[in-house]
């Protein structure tokens, strides 16, 4: 312990220096950790994202495209589906149910989803769980609406509150439905998935918003009131996926294949599952060359601290020889070095841990507003305690260098330096 204390007196002579090889620790080791928070958070959110669903079908382009804006809110949609097309596939024999979702619409930057009343009863997440009602109960109303969590938290609404819907999927648009408002009806309860930030309206409320609209602006010289368009014929024209529930597994690759040699119109079907793993595969050359850089990171930290001991370690060779002269053996002066640097990874690594949670909930609502990401604050896991030892390891192997060499300093070398 002697040893101990006196490694950390001798660190705090030389803070400054210490204090940015601390730092320097501390960047390596909170990058690595915030890599391993990404990768594994975003591969947990978008598993847990939609179960229970056998099929998603939508306009004909890329599998990986249709989930993403289908399940997750992200990009846009290359075409939309007729509903007549829609009709024929919920009536086909092996399909048990079909709920359709239309988006293109936003409200203060989160995503206006388009559904029925079936989505509240069939959509599950996270292992076949449930949408659960915080408040109020699914629309009834033409112009009623149901928040998720976030967008009900972050924007204030409660039950009873208008709100007024913009056109397109952007953060900020010219164009909004201010003449038909919508009222809040009911309010979910948080799922830690992109239904938490979304807007949902009935396929009717989405008709009836855009009657007196063509070609996505109003017409000058027709205005509709609610009242209205409440008693027009909203039967929807179009959407833009479809969410299919089969009556058995072994049917899946048979509706699949139907569905993409349907003959209306070109259709794809895709198994969430199966297209998810197709994503991961995309983005593995991403998560290995993120992976690479922050390791690289620790080990230019370590680098850098294995040069700060050996710059000092000139300067100290008349401390160690006075050391030696007073009674310290050469194993002394080796786990003087040896504590100094695994002080040194120990402060960085605690300091990293902390600018890790400090990085984590600023980057939160951007994560999870730009790229439906939930980031949960939760403890670190045996993993990341792997991660971080493997840190600490690194600093104890990189201290092994000076302490080497001021192991085979010889007491006279030392005593007879010339100052």
């Amino acid at each position: 312990m002697a040893i101990v204390r006196l490694a950390l007196r001798s660190v705090w002579n030389r803070r400054v220096t210490a204090g940015l090889t601390v730092l320097a620790v501390a960047l390596s080791a909170a990058m690595l950790l915030g890599v391993e928070k990404v990768r594994r958070d975003a591969r947990s959110a978008f598993a847990n994202t939609i179960s229970g669903t056998d099929l998603i079908v939508g306009a004909r382009g890329g599998p990986v495209q249709l989930l993403l804006y289908s399940v997750f809110r992200i990009g846009d949609p290359t075409n939309d589906i007729s509903w007549e097309s829609y009709q024929h596939i919920a009536g086909l024999p092996r399909v048990s149910w079909t709920v359709p979702v239309s988006l293109g619409d936003s409200h203060r930057g989160y995503r206006v989803m388009g559904t029925t009343r079936d989505y509240f009863e069939l959509y599950r997440y996270a292992r076949r769980q449930k949408l659960q009602f915080a408040a109020g109960a699914p629309f009834e109303g033409v112009f009623d609406t149901v928040l998720g969590a976030e967008v009900a938290a972050r924007l204030g609404y409660a039950l009873g509150d208008p709100i007024v819907v913009a056109h397109g999927a952007g953060t900020v648009s010219m164009l909004t439905h201010e003449d038909k408002p919508f009222r809040v009806a009911g309010i979910l309860e948080p799922t830690g998935t992109p239904v938490d930030r979304t807007v949902h309206l009935s396929l009717e409320g989405i008709e009836g918003m855009h009657v007196d609209w063509r070609a996505g602006v109003p017409i000058p010289t027709l205005r509709v009131s609610p009242e209205e368009a409440e008693k027009m014929d909203l039967k929807p024209k179009a959407v833009t996926a479809i969410l299919v529930g089969l009556d058995s597994r072994i049917a899946v690759l048979k509706v699949q294949r139907y569905i993409n040699q349907f003959r209306g119109e070109p259709l794809q079907a895709i198994i969430p599952g199966v297209t998810l793993q197709q994503l991961w595969d995309m983005m593995s050359i991403a998560e290995n060359a993120l992976r690479g850089i922050s390791i690289m990171v620790v080990v230019t930290g370590m680098l850098g601290m294995l040069t700060v001991i050996l710059s000092s370690l000139e300067a100290r060779r008349r401390e160690m020889a006075v050391l030696r002269s007073v009674g310290a053996r050469p194993l002394h002066v080796w786990g003087l070095f040896m504590s100094e640097a695994g002080a040194l990874a120990l402060f960085g690594v605690g300091l990293g841990i902390t600018l890790f949670y400090a990085a984590l909930v600023v980057a939160r609502p951007f994560a999870a507003r730009e790229f439906g990401l939930y980031l949960p604050v939760a403890p670190l896991d045996l993993w990341d305690l792997a991660i971080l030892g493997l840190v600490v390891l690194a600093g104890f192997i990189a201290g092994c260098v000076p302490a080497f060499r001021a192991y085979r300093l010889s007491l006279a070398d030392g005593l007879s330096m010339r100052i």
